[in-house]
């Protein structure tokens, strides 16, 4: 496994970039993200980088944090989740918004992304729900509860209210409330809208 590549940046073609290393020219596949900080063409890089092997062929993947790397390596085990599609939700959000993202389980932030319809975000909630939000550490509070208010909302998501109609209906409620009386309350809140 290739775990980090160091060298000299020889060409940057997007998503793609060179690197050379002792003779031996890299290609690298990054996301936006990272190539944003690329340096000029002639100067050293310093990348973590990921190494998938397919039948086809053997893609190396670089990061420019670990922090973005162990998002990768998260997101390709989402199933469905293939190499260019992580690819293309770390190039359309950082690692820390797309945790602040499956945290809050908000989909629609994660559907702005191309090739990001409902049904794929709501799989990377699910299956990311407690692994890459829980990287998220100290940015930002979240309430004592937060799983009785997600479950209130993804209720009433399931009842054919949209994600707005829900969100304003659960951050009415008490922080404390648990999940029957959270769903009765909202469903009074909404019937009077």
């Amino acid at each position: 496994m290739i775990g980090r590549i160091r060298g000299t940046l020889i060409e940057k073609q997007p998503p793609t970039i060179c690197v050379d290393v002792g003779g031996v020219g890299y290609e690298i596949d990054v996301p936006m993200s990272t190539l944003y900080q690329m340096p000029e063409l002639g100067a050293q890089v310093n990348l973590f980088t990921h190494l998938a092997i397919r039948e086809d062929a053997h893609v190396l993947f670089g990061f420019s944090s670990l922090n973005e790397r162990s998002t990768f390596k998260a997101l390709i085990k989402v199933t469905g989740i293939g190499a260019r599609t992580a690819l293309s939700l770390l190039s359309g959000m950082s690692a820390e918004e797309l945790a602040d993202a499956i945290t809050r389980q908000e989909t629609s932030r994660l559907v702005k992304i191309p090739g990001i319809g409902k049904k794929t975000a709501e799989r990377l909630l699910l299956e990311l729900r407690g692994k890459l939000g829980a990287d998220l550490g100290s940015g930002g509070a979240v309430s004592a509860t937060p799983n009785s208010r997600d479950d209130v909302l993804h209720a009433l998501e399931a009842l054919g209210y949209s994600n707005k109609e829900a969100s304003i209906a659960v951050k009415a409620l008490p922080d404390d409330i648990d999940v029957s009386e959270g769903i009765k309350q909202a469903l009074k809140s909404l019937s009077r809208a």
